[in-house]
């Protein structure tokens, strides 16, 4: 029997949608249409429904399914955020989620409600439910794990060059990666294979190997970062 004493919280998934675009690590952001924080800028999120929702995962596709209209390469549980002033509703509770998708797949998407912005911005736009800590945290997992994981090879479509993953491992760092060496790391780590193609990238004669991802999810007892 429920005690009417007792209120129950909002609970709720909300997704922190990362991709990279023209060079930077992006949040895909929402418009809400509706109070509460109508016309501002927030993360992709709804009410866990408990009469189709098997899981909050399955909430967290469902999600990205109805509002963004894409299943995400990645994607994984990132915290719980909580507490009685994140929702002028009442006291509630997000069960978060980090998703990477490459850009490619988002090229058709709603620009009036949907818009992709740059990691600092992001931070500063997406204050409507705190948000902004979710994300936060969305980039310190992913710039931690990144960095001794395959992880950010699924900001990637499959049939990237070596030079393409070396940026995008650059991109998630911030910082400088010797390329000699990422290469050989990546190559003895054996968690890409080769296409089988190649193709002419931009600024080369010559053409690029192509390659796939073969495990999205391994992690390393090494760093692919460091020298």
């Amino acid at each position: 029997m429920n005690d009417p004493d007792i209120i129950y919280p909002i609970t709720t998934v909300d997704v922190v949608l990362l991709t990279i675009s023209s060079g930077q690590l992006c949040v895909l952001l929402l418009k809400r249409e509706q109070d509460p924080f109508k016309g501002s800028w927030a993360l992709p999120g709804g009410w866990v429904r408990t009469n189709e929702d098997e899981t909050v995962e399955a909430a967290a596709h469902r999600v990205l399914r109805d509002k963004v209209g894409m299943p995400p390469y990645h994607l994984e549980q990132l915290g719980v955020f909580s507490g009685a002033s994140r929702d002028p509703r009442g006291w509630s509770l997000s069960v978060s989620h980090l998703a990477l998708v490459p850009h490619e797949e988002l090229e058709d998407l709603d620009q009036a409600h949907v818009s992709l912005f740059p990691v600092e911005e992001a931070l500063k736009a997406a204050a409507a439910f705190r948000h902004d800590e979710i994300i936060a945290a969305a980039l310190q997992r992913l710039r931690g794990k990144g960095a001794y994981s395959s992880l950010p090879a699924s900001l990637l479509q499959d049939g990237f060059s070596l030079a393409q993953l070396h940026q995008v491992y650059e991109i998630i760092s911030g910082e400088e990666i010797n390329s000699a060496s990422f290469r050989r790391k990546v190559l003895d780590l054996g968690f890409i294979e080769e296409t089988g193609e190649s193709r002419i990238m931009p600024g080369h004669k010559k053409p690029s190997v192509l390659y796939r991802v073969t495990d999205r999810a391994r992690t390393f007892h090494r760093t692919l970062t460091q020298v």
